[in-house]
């Protein structure tokens, strides 16, 4: 009987768990607003002319420019009315508050209102934003901010498109730099068989905690199932490692700190899920069951609904192939979703079991003839 009221209350605490995880899932989206996806290729080509010491290169999926200046002097990143916008040189990074450039790169959309200081024929006000000679920043110049696709693109939808190529200019003291680059429109996958793909990894391993508990296809099916959530979680962890890298962290510290800041939350999913798919292959009792539904919700709510637009999109966040990181994604949502549905059938079929009571009058000792 207790052990009955401790499965359902095990199915309880899942249910208020998942509901709970459902509602803050917005929040655990990736910091700043770094895209998820998009069919926008953003390349930096070169520097003209070349600056030793100077690099410049598109981190998060495009959506922002990375400048590194190592010559030894200021550099100056000029705004979109020719005013002073950034300072990046040996003693750190400024920005410029009289330039509009200051608060229309804030965000993708370019959408913040401009403050009354704002001004670009007013004499700069730096202001120190980092202390070492590195800058991110959104640049309208490289990005494409109207709603629909280019006239081009839709028109022929089938192929790339180049939207134009772009320049920013850079102040090298007295000396002019232009960063170039190109704004790709790239056709997006079609997201269907990536959805079929997902969804029967789902069925097939939310279909393991059909087999009765106990059993020998019972146990191996409980094995199976962790063995698939571990491999989901494994794919959470590389995910949210090529998110940072994408994001232009260098470097075991780099990485670290970017993972501790901005990805914390799909990271603990990811390890969560190999922890709790290790416990079942190792276990057999209720406790594994919830284990693998609780772990296996994280896995999908944080790690595999919050990237879903990587199917429909044709540039991932990743520094490799965005087939990849589908496939990576199927491994997620379809292992987490899975171990949910075979944890909570698991969970539900142990509850319903009724255990047997013994007779009172079986037990009671028939008396002796000779008494």
């Amino acid at each position: 009987m207790i052990a009955a009221l401790l499965r359902r209350a095990g199915l309880v605490a899942t249910a208020a768990l998942v509901t709970l995880l459902a509602l803050a899932t917005p929040a655990a989206a990736h910091g700043a607003d770094a895209p998820d996806g998009t069919d926008y290729r953003t390349e930096v080509t070169g520097l003209t002319p070349a600056r030793p010491g100077l690099t410049v290169r598109a981190v998060e999926a495009g959506a922002r420019l990375e400048l590194v200046n190592r010559t030894g002097r200021d550099v100056e990143v000029i705004g979109y009315s020719g005013e002073p916008y950034l300072r990046v040189g040996p003693g750190g990074t400024y920005e410029n508050s009289r330039s509009p450039a200051t608060y229309l790169n804030r965000t993708l959309a370019g959408d913040t209102p401009l403050p009354p200081e704002a001004d670009p024929a007013a004499p700069p006000e730096w202001r120190r934003i980092a202390d070492e000679p590195r800058v991110r920043w959104h640049d309208q110049r490289a990005l494409w901010r109207e709603s629909g696709p280019p006239a081009r693109a839709a028109a022929d939808p089938t192929r790339a498109h180049r939207v134009r190529d772009w320049t920013v200019p850079v102040r090298d003291g007295t000396e002019q730099v232009e960063i170039r680059g190109t704004l790709d429109w790239v056709p997006p996958p079609d997201a269907y068989p990536w959805w079929v793909a997902a969804t029967l990894g789902f069925l097939a391993v939310g279909a393991a905690g059909l087999l009765p508990a106990g059993s020998v296809a019972g146990d191996r099916a409980l094995r199976a199932v962790g063995a698939l959530l571990a491999l989901g979680g494994a794919a959470a962890v590389v995910l949210v490692l090529g998110r940072e890298l994408d994001a232009g962290a260098e470097g075991v510290g780099g990485v670290l700190a970017g993972l501790l800041t901005g990805q914390i939350w799909p990271l603990l999913t990811g390890l969560g899920a190999i922890a709790a798919g290790g416990y079942a292959l190792a276990r057999r009792p209720a406790a594994a069951d919830f284990a693998l539904a609780l772990a296996g919700a994280c896995l999908a709510l944080f790690a595999g609904f919050t990237n879903l637009s990587v199917f429909s999109r044709a540039v991932a966040p990743v520094p490799w192939s965005a087939t990849a990181a589908r496939v990576l994604l199927v491994l997620i949502v379809a292992g987490g979703a899975g171990a949910v549905g075979a944890g909570v059938l698991r969970l539900h079929a142990a509850s319903r079991v009724t255990p047997v009571r013994p007779d009172p009058a079986a037990a009671t000792p028939e008396p002796h003839p000779s008494a």
